[in-house]
């Protein structure tokens, strides 16, 4: 099933429309910035967080320019945020191609990241709506809070699913839910529909996090990014934290030493990644995956049947069982 095109069906003229205005919205005299904001389009990936926001309008109300705008925004900080996340990661890789800072430098990624970033900023002040903007702001800070908490020295021993799902709460999930929550202010929802949208983002974001966590354990060139890059950052994510909670105390000690003191050769990534895996921390975290998939599609329950809600309901399943 090609997910993509199933989902876009009910929304296709909208979407036609959020790609000439996401081009335009680029176009700049800056020949380099020109030669980025190019590679960034041909390169992008399936637009689902602006499908999202489309989408959650049109199960509320008529798709409007402040939708637009507001989806617009979204893409653009979601790309500012990918372009920076190389950075700090050092990932060369993205969608199979080469990152940004691979392409030209760190210095220049960074920069083309805060000018994206301060177009996302400009797209939802366009929109009109201060709601819109508080929301989109708030983003951010929940973004680089995330990423920090991942980043703080915590050891391997005190890292729980608990701490876990907080930090893809900010992550990923607040993204998502902002997303969906975004689109239906954009048509003035009901307070009703606007708490479903956002808790099926979150629900949805949660669990597409969750099935990007289980890929960094598999080695796979389809996945179009290179595996193992959590481990090597020293980041505990579900799966890991499955496996330490389910193996034997001298296998765990061992594990944890290695991440407590970044003792990450490449012969240790492949022994914690077959831990990983033999002490079912894959399939326990596939579990969470569908408990979370299934908490985002009942919250759909309120709206009627429609086309537009099973291209959502597609949304949940798509974070589920997609291969890259």
């Amino acid at each position: 099933m090609n997910f993509s095109e199933t989902i876009r069906r009910p929304i296709l003229e909208e979407m036609q429309l959020f790609e000439k205005t996401f081009a335009t919205s680029l176009s700049t005299e800056n020949p380099l910035l020109s030669s980025i904001n190019e590679y960034v389009l041909q390169k992008s990936g399936k637009q689902l967080r602006p499908m999202l926001a489309v989408l959650s309008a049109k199960i509320c109300g008529t798709v409007n320019l402040s939708t637009i705008n507001a989806a617009l925004s979204l893409e653009l900080l979601h790309t500012a945020s990918l372009i920076h996340d190389d950075v700090v990661d050092d990932t060369l890789e993205r969608r199979g191609s080469l990152s940004i800072n691979a392409r030209w430098t760190n210095k220049i990624a960074v920069l083309s990241g805060d000018y994206m970033l301060s177009k996302s900023l400009s797209c939802a002040n366009q929109t009109n709506s201060l709601e819109i903007l508080r929301l989109m702001s708030n983003i951010g800070m929940e973004l680089a809070d995330g990423e920090l908490l991942q980043l703080d020295k915590v050891k391997a021993s005190q890292i729980s699913v608990e701490s876990y799902l907080n930090i893809i709460r900010k992550k990923t999930a607040f993204l998502f839910s902002t997303c969906t929550e975004v689109g239906a202010v954009s048509v003035n929802a009901t307070e009703s529909e606007l708490t479903a949208l956002r808790y099926f983002g979150e629900c949805l974001g949660i669990c597409f996090q969750i099935k990007d966590d289980i890929f960094d354990y598999q080695d796979d060139i389809q996945i179009g990014k290179p595996t193992g890059n959590d481990i090597r950052d020293g980041k505990v994510t579900l799966p890991l934290i499955y496996a330490l909670q389910n193996s034997k105390l001298s296998e765990k000690d061992q594990i944890m030493d290695w991440i407590d003191n970044k003792e990450f050769s490449a012969e240790n990534i492949q022994t914690i990644t077959h831990f990983a895996h033999e002490n079912n921390g894959i399939q326990l975290a596939i579990t969470q995956m569908e408990v979370y998939k299934n908490k985002a599609i009942a919250a759909l329950d309120g709206f009627k049947d429609s086309e537009v809600k099973k291209s959502l309901i597609l949304c949940a399943e798509y974070a589920a069982f997609r291969d890259k």
